[in-house]
């Protein structure tokens, strides 16, 4: 089985005390490798070995600490068909998917914030008022300087591991921070990949370390270790809410990018093909197991039938199957445990009074290739019927399971598309341009696609409201949060 290693001050290393978890591959349910089982000694090894590094990177000209992270860039296109392949073993994700999208995007990651910090700029303001006695003039000019924070802390989730760990790790670098990055131990193969990367591209030693383990184990250490001032942290509602916890008594800069129950809206004057190819595509993409997905499609009444039979029609014809395969579109989801709580919430869904209209139950075992047959597979899922304040339409399942709900007007789509305690982003569907300006600004999310979804441009904030998050990431906002801004006054 292949051997996972910590990353800590530019060596792959086991945890120091030797003791490893067996990592899954989530489309056969066997384990096909291990990874160190950390805690808080290999932590504190990172943690220092990042503080040694910090002085040294921290004063390297952003030119050459843009040239480095645009040779990880490099090195990441050129390990393409590697890297797509683990990620796809590791998350059970059509292969397709990590090869278009997840791997090509961690690579622009790093180019976007390893040219960003070269064209940074300082803002001053001159000042001009009066001496206490209230008529001699006095003029001062203010500026600021940003600098980077020191050790920032890391943690990434298991849904996009690549994809979302370079999101974090490519800003703090850039500023000039160090850093001990945590990604998910139940996908942690791209991860051990891009520390081989680092090492090839000559990222000085304890510039990133990597270590991998449990969240009790390795990040747990690592939220609450007092030389590591600035948290990102991407994952679970309830886990940010306790990582809050632990973090705010010591006051360290927070990043939270938490769950979403996000809300798709389609008014009867949509282009409706593009709104069902894309609805389809925004419900179902990696299996529902992405923040951004819908999991809440309204529609507008008058075409509400027409839109869920052909929405249904569609979704019975995904291909679910081998990652490896070309032409599968359904891969597994990403666990077992992951899998146990999707069946469960359609099972609550159904006890609810949930019409399952397709889908609604694991995927038979004869219904998959001999490879897959132990695999966490789930049926790609439409619900309809529910009260918009049931559990079912109220808590994130993060799956392959959607639910539809007419609405009448466009106040009661509001009404609906802002009925949970989540924020973080909804989708729009209208050809009317004065309602799309009026609806966007009325809804409580982070962002809002109009006719579209998953189009990013990575100068915009990216982040969400309420439970869905504190902060933004992306653009400026990464580069603010990773830096502390300090006034320069000087009196003329």
């Amino acid at each position: 089985m292949r051997q996972i290693l910590n990353y800590i001050d530019g060596r792959l290393i086991p945890a120091a005390k030797g003791r490893v978890l067996d990592n899954v591959e989530p489309a056969t349910g066997l384990a096909f490798s291990t990874l160190p089982n950390s805690d808080a000694d290999d932590v504190n090894a990172a943690v220092a070995s990042a503080q040694r590094a910090f002085p040294a990177w921290s004063n390297t000209p952003p030119a050459e600490r843009s040239r480095i992270l645009l040779r990880i860039a490099d090195l990441i296109d050129a390990n393409l068909d590697a890297l797509a392949l683990a990620e796809s073993t590791d998350t059970g994700k059509p292969l397709s998917l990590a090869r278009e999208v997840d791997i090509p995007r961690s690579a622009s990651n790093f180019r976007f914030f390893a040219t960003a910090i070269l064209h940074t700029e300082s803002a001053m303001h001159e000042t001009r008022d009066l001496e206490p006695d209230g008529t001699t003039p006095r003029r001062a000019i203010n500026y600021t300087l940003r600098s980077p924070r020191g050790v920032a802390g890391l943690i990434s989730p298991w849904n996009l591991p690549l994809y979302l760990l370079s999101w974090k790790i490519a800003p703090a670098l850039s500023t000039g921070n160090t850093a001990v990055a945590k990604p998910s131990e139940i996908t942690p193969l791209t991860a051990f990949m891009l520390s081989e990367l680092c090492i090839k591209a000559g990222l000085p030693a304890g510039v990133l370390n990597i270590i991998h383990g449990t969240g009790p184990g390795a990040g747990q250490p690592l939220v609450t270790h007092p030389h590591v001032p600035a948290i990102s942290f991407t994952g679970g509602t309830s886990t940010g809410a306790t990582l809050s916890a632990a973090a705010a008594p010591m006051f360290k800069r927070l990043s939270l990018e938490l769950g979403g129950k996000n809300p798709t809206i389609i008014f009867d004057d949509a282009d409706i093909e593009q709104a069902l190819a894309t609805t389809l595509n925004s419900s179902f993409r990696n299996q529902g197991q992405i923040c951004l997905c819908a999991s809440r499609v309204l529609v507008h009444r008058p075409i509400y039938a027409k839109f869920l039979e052909r929405l249904t029609a569609a979704t019975k014809a995904l291909r679910i199957g081998d990652p490896f395969e070309p032409a599968t579109q359904q891969g597994s989801l990403n666990s077992a445990a992951h899998l146990t709580k999707v069946a469960a919430a359609v099972d609550t869904a159904r006890s609810l009074g949930a019409q399952v209209l397709c889908g609604g139950r694991k995927v038979p075992k004869d219904h998959l290739p001999p490879r897959c047959k132990e695999g966490f597979f789930y049926e790609p899922t439409i619900l309809a019927g529910l009260d918009p304040a049931c559990t079912t339409e109220q808590e994130e399942i993060f799956g392959p399971v959607v639910s539809v709900t007419p609405f009448d007007d466009e106040a009661h789509a509001i009404r609906l598309a802002n009925g949970t305690r989540y924020g973080l982003a909804t989708t729009l569907w209208t050809t009317n341009l004065s309602r799309a300006h009026r609806v966007a600004q009325q809804l409580e999310a982070g962002i809002v696609w109009i006719n579209c979804w998953m189009l990013r441009d990575l100068r915009t904030p990216f982040g969400g409201v309420k439970h869905s998050g504190v902060g933004r990431e992306g653009g400026q906002e990464a580069l603010r949060f990773f830096t502390e801004p300090k006034n320069v006054c000087i009196r003329v």
